[in-house]
C-alpha cells in the first residue's frame, strides 16, 4: 500500500467532503433545520442509500476485487471485456431500478413517515409536506443510475492505480448539485419557499451526471473503450454478482441504520432528521478523508495479495491500513467531540439555523463520535473479506448489527423516551460491534494482524489524545463560552487556532513516542517542502 497514494486520495476526498459540507450549509442557511429541509433529507435518503449499497458499496467492492485479479492473471484485454459487460449490465438494471423507484415513490414516502403517523401527538408533516417529498423522490431517483456507472468507472481507474480523479469526482457532484440546484431552485421559487427544494432535487441529478462524466478523460487515457456487451453469462460477471449479494447486506449496516434512524427521528419531532443529518455530515469528514482514502488504496493491493490464496503480503497490508486509520481518525474524533458546538456554530449557525439547533446537532455529533474510529476502520476491514472470498461472514455479522440497531432504537425512543441523540448512539454501538466481530474473524481466517502493535499504538494515541483533549477543554472555557454573542470572524479565527494547536500537540506527542505513522507523515511533508 502506497502512503503517497493514500495522502493523495485523502486530499481529494477532503476537497469533496468540504464541498459536501458547503452544500449542507447552503441548505441550512436557506431553509433552517426544520420540517421543510427534513422533507428533502427524507426524499434523498432512499436513492442515497441505494448509492451507498449498490454503487459505492457492494458493486464497487465486488468489481474492484474481481477486476484487479483479472488484470493480474489474464491481462488488460480480458479485464476491459469484463468492464464492458458490467457497464452494460449496470446501465440496464439500474434503469429498471430507477423506473421502479419513480413509480413506487408514494409507498416509499409512506414507509419513511409511518412512525410519525403512528402517534398523532407527533404528527409534524402535513399532506403538502408528504406530496412535496413524493415529488422530490421521483425527481432524484435517476441519480442512482448515474452514480452506479460512476462507481464502475471509479473501480476501473483504482484497479489501474489511478486514484486522483476518481476521488475528486465527488467534488463535481457537490458542485453540480449546488450550482444546478440553486439555479433551478431560484427559477422555481425566487422566495426560496418549499417548492424551490424541487430545484435542488434536479441539482442532485445534475451532480450525479457531473460525477460520471468528469472521469471519462482519465478512463480514456487508461485504455478503456466502451462497447455494449450483453454476454452476461461470463465467469467474471457471475463472480461479481456472487460477491455483491453478501456485500450488499454487510456494507449496508450503517447506511440502513441511518434510514431507520431517520424513520425514528420523524417520530421524535420536527428538525430531528436535519439535526442528525448535519451531525452525520460532520462525522463523514474524517471517515471520507481518512477511512475511505485508506480503503481505496488498500483494496486493490489486498485483492492482488489474495490471488491464488492468502500471500505473506496480505496481513501486513491490512494491518498497516488499520493502524493508519487509527492514527488519523482518533484525533479527529477527539476534536469533533470536544469542539462540537464551536464547529457547528461556525459552519451552520447562519441565516435560519438557530442556537437551539446548534445545541441539538452537537448532541448528535458527540453520540456519533463514540463509534467514529470503528466506522472508519470498517471501510478498510470489510472489503478484505471479499478479497479472500469470505464474503458470507460480514453478511452474517450484519444481521446481528441490524437487529441491535432496531432493538436499541426502540428501547431508547419508545421505552426510555430519549431524544434524537440516542439514535446517533445506536449507530456508534452497531459500528463498534460490527468491527470487533469482523476483526476477530479476520485474525482466524488470515492470521495475526499485528494486534500487539495495534494495542501499543492505541496506548500511545490515547496519551497524545488526552493532551489534545485538555487543550480543547481550555479553549471551550476561555474562547467559546459565549458562542451566540461572538462574531463569526472571531469564532472562526479562534476555532482555526485551536484546531491547529490541538493537532500540533497530538502530532508532536505522537512523534516523541515514536509512532511510525507520525514519522511517515512528517517525512512526506518534509519531502514536499524540499521540492
Amino acid at each position: 500500500m502506497s502512503a503517497k497514494a493514500t495522502w493523495k486520495v485523502s486530499a481529494a476526498v477532503m476537497a469533496s467532503r468540504v464541498l459536501g459540507l458547503a452544500r449542507e450549509v447552503m441548505f441550512t442557511t436557506i431553509f433552517g433545520a426544520g420540517a421543510a429541509l427534513d422533507c428533502f433529507q427524507l426524499a434523498f435518503r432512499v436513492p442515497n442509500l441505494l448509492r451507498d449499497l449498490f454503487a459505492e458499496g457492494a458493486l464497487s467492492q465486488a468489481f474492484v476485487t474481481t477486476f484487479s485479479k483479472k488484470l493480474k492473471s489474464e491481462g488488460e484485454e480480458s479485464a476491459w471485456a469484463l468492464a464492458n459487460k458490467m457497464m452494460t449490465l449496470a446501465a440496464v438494471f439500474m434503469s429498471f431500478v430507477t423506473l421502479a423507484g419513480v413509480l413506487a415513490a408514494p409507498w416509499i414516502v409512506d414507509l419513511l413517515t409511518s412512525l410519525a403517523r403512528s402517534d398523532n401527538s407527533h404528527r409534524v408533516y402535513s399532506p403538502q409536506d408528504i406530496a412535496l417529498t413524493v415529488t422530490m423522490v421521483r425527481v432524484m431517483y435517476p441519480f442512482i443510475l448515474l452514480v452506479s456507472l460512476a462507481a464502475l468507472v471509479m473501480g476501473m481507474l483504482n484497479a489501474k492505480n489511478v486514484f486522483g480523479m476518481p476521488a475528486l469526482s465527488s467534488c463535481f457532484f457537490n458542485l453540480g448539485s449546488m450550482i444546478g440546484g440553486a439555479a433551478f431552485g431560484y427559477w422555481m421559487d425566487p422566495a426560496w419557499g418549499p417548492r424551490s427544494l424541487i430545484g435542488f432535487s434536479i441539482g442532485v441529478v445534475i451532480g450525479g451526471l457531473a460525477q460520471l462524466v468528469c472521469q471519462f478523460p482519465a478512463l480514456w487515457r487508461a485504455g478503456y473503450r466502451f462497447a455494449a456487451d450483453f454476454q452476461w453469462r461470463d465467469p467474471g460477471v457471475r463472480q461479481i454478482l456472487r460477491l455483491m449479494g453478501p456485500a450488499v447486506i454487510s456494507s449496508s449496516v450503517v447506511q440502513v441504520n441511518v434510514v431507520v434512524n431517520s424513520m425514528f427521528a420523524v417520530h421524535v419531532g420536527a428538525g430531528a432528521v436535519s439535526w442528525l443529518n448535519c451531525a452525520f455530515r460532520l462525522m463523514q469528514l474524517p471517515i471520507g478523508i481518512f477511512g475511505v482514502a485508506v480503503a481505496t488504496v488498500t483494496l486493490p493491493a489486498l485483492a492482488r495479495a489474495a490471488v491464488g490464496g492468502i500471500s505473506e503480503d496480505f496481513c501486513p497490508t491490512l494491518a498497516k491500513g488499520l493502524r493508519l486509520v487509527a492514527f488519523l481518525v482518533i484525533p479527529s474524533t477527539i476534536g469533533l467531540a470536544m469542539l462540537a458546538e464551536p464547529i457547528i456554530s461556525v459552519i451552520y449557525e447562519h441565516g435560519n439555523f438557530t442556537a437551539h439547533q446548534r445545541m441539538e446537532t452537537a448532541l448528535a455529533l458527540r453520540a456519533y463520535g463514540y463509534g467514529l474510529v470503528f466506522y472508519a476502520a470498517l471501510k478498510v476491514l470489510q472489503p478484505a473479506f471479499y478479497a479472500i472470498d469470505k464474503r458470507w461472514f460480514p453478511m452474517l455479522v450484519s444481521f446481528l448489527a441490524l437487529g441491535l440497531n432496531l432493538g436499541f432504537n426502540y428501547l431508547f425512543v419508545y421505552v426510555f423516551g430519549w431524544g434524537h441523540e440516542s439514535l446517533a448512539l445506536t449507530t456508534s454501538i452497531t459500528a463498534s460491534v460490527n468491527f470487533l466481530l469482523l476483526f476477530l474473524a479476520m485474525r482466524k481466517f488470515a492470521g495475526d494482524l499485528g494486534t500487539g502493535a495495534l494495542f501499543v499504538l492505541l496506548g500511545k494515541l490515547a496519551l497524545a489524545g488526552a493532551l489534545m483533549a485538555g487543550l480543547c477543554m481550555l479553549a471551550n472555557r476561555f474562547l467559546f463560552h459565549d458562542l451566540a454573542g461572538t462574531k463569526l470572524l472571531l469564532k472562526l479565527v479562534c476555532l482555526a487556532a485551536t484546531i491547529a494547536a490541538a493537532s500540533g500537540v497530538f502530532f508532536l506527542a505522537s512523534k516523541l513516542m515514536r509512532v511510525a505513522e507520525a514519522e511517515e507523515a512528517l517525512g512526506m511533508i518534509t519531502r514536499k517542502l524540499r521540492r
